[in-house]
């Protein structure tokens, strides 16, 4: 799984995997514990973490009265926990039954969402208006190919001195050996342009299995992330990497009261999570 590297191109990569994605929201329906959100003072632990590592950078500290753009928001629970935290919210996927997702629980929530769909590559095109703050987080950009023209699409949707942010796993963590019983190299770190090919029918949440089990994921280096930032005209404000993530990469990880982890005793070995601030200048 995930050994064998193709080149494929992108249209017939992104088909696969929205087929994949399109499989999972009724699994994520049931495994996101959608039903918190009932509490209308319930935000999700993804949005929680991220408002805090925000905060420094917001104008008093929160999303509030802001627009914000999050791409790649797949059923929205995210999206609508910042909807909920004061912010005017539209969301970016590529699958139609997650946006369709999206909306029924918007509308059962009482909260104002607006939904595009498009790919992340092709936002700025789609997506109407201008961002505060442009919002990513975990498990995105492993989709995505080519980040340069990612990043021109999260700079060309803010506004002259917004902010962008993006948490996701490591691109250390990606290289590792999820299978192992200690912790082995076993993917590449560095990207070359070619896709890794997963043949999977699990999803990294609840235990229901996909028809479409075929993926295709790019690795990219925490250099190639960060210098497609900057060439987009975004300043790097702050970088920080985690020891935890939000779901079990590994069957070694234990359960923390955040999110998962290595075990204590290799916690501190290699870095699960990157957080990136940066601010769009002032032209």
């Amino acid at each position: 799984m995930g050994d064998s590297q193709i080149e494929i191109d992108w249209e017939s990569a992104r088909t696969s995997n929205r087929e994949n994605w399109e499989d999972r929201v009724p699994l994520h329906e049931e495994a996101y514990a959608i039903g918190d959100l009932d509490d209308p003072d319930h935000l999700t632990g993804v949005i929680r973490t991220d408002l805090a590592a925000l905060a420094p950078f917001l104008p008093d500290g929160t999303v509030s009265g802001l627009d914000v753009c999050h791409l790649q928001c797949h059923i929205g629970t995210d999206t609508l926990s910042l909807a909920r935290a004061g912010a005017r919210v539209t969301g970016v996927d590529f699958s139609p039954s997650a946006l369709e997702s999206a909306a029924g629980l918007a509308e059962r929530l009482g909260l104002e969402a607006t939904w595009v769909e498009t790919d992340v590559l092709d936002a700025r095109a789609a997506v109407d208006g201008d961002f505060d703050l442009v919002y990513t987080s975990i498990g995105t950009i492993t989709w995505l190919p080519d980040l340069d023209r990612w990043a021109a699409q999260a700079a060309g949707l803010l506004r002259a001195g917004g902010m962008f942010y993006i948490r996701d796993g490591h691109p250390s963590l990606y290289a590792i050996d999820e299978h192992a019983d200690g912790l082995r190299l076993r993917y590449p770190y560095f990207g070359n342009g070619q896709a890794q090919v997963w043949d999977d029918e699990s999803t990294y949440a609840g235990d229901g299995k996909v028809a479409h089990a075929r993926t295709f994921q790019w690795a990219h280096s925490m250099s190639e992330i960060i210098n497609a930032l900057i060439g987009a005209g975004l300043q790097i404000l702050r970088l920080d990497e985690g020891t935890t993530l939000p779901w079990k990469f590994s069957p070694r990880m234990v359960e923390v009261p955040d999110g998962f982890a290595w075990p204590e005793s290799e916690r501190d070995l290699v870095p699960c999570t990157y957080t990136i601030v940066a601010r769009k200048t002032a032209k």
